[in-house]
């Protein structure tokens, strides 16, 4: 999966539109790092072990219609296990892999926009077939 993010779409909650595209993520528990966090929601929602590597930025992701203010740390991860596949189909309808390339920039979510630009200029140091950013 060199240079390939992992994205999903479809989020069936409010304040997510159908056919936008966001990096993979969730809630953090109490008491809970924010590494563990994400490699939890990574194993209930798709079933893939990941291995956190680095933290590539934080993103506020404000959404004034529904007064709330989101914070999405991204990071590089590595695939350690399992093949993605969505096991929480109430939360989201299509997941992917894509190059910087194939990404859907019009189908971003705004602050995605912002983490897809982090990413083009970390994806230059990634050095494994499975490294991947999530957030």
């Amino acid at each position: 999966m060199k240079e390939k993010s992992f994205w999903r779409s479809g989020e069936k909650k409010p304040g997510m539109k159908k056919g936008k595209w966001e990096f993979p993520g969730g809630s953090v528990e109490f008491g809970e790092t924010l590494e563990h966090a994400i490699m939890r929601e990574l194993i209930e929602e798709y079933g893939m072990m990941i291995e956190v590597q680095e933290l590539l930025d934080v993103v506020d992701h404000i959404i004034p219609t529904e007064n709330q203010h989101w914070i999405s740390p991204t990071y590089l991860c590595r695939v350690k296990n399992g093949t993605p596949h969505i096991r929480e189909p109430h939360k989201c309808d299509q997941i992917g892999w894509f190059t910087l390339d194939q990404i859907p920039v019009d189908g971003l979510r705004s602050h995605q926009r912002r983490v897809l630009n982090v990413c083009r200029r970390n994806f230059k140091r990634c050095n494994s077939e499975r490294d991947t950013p999530v957030f």
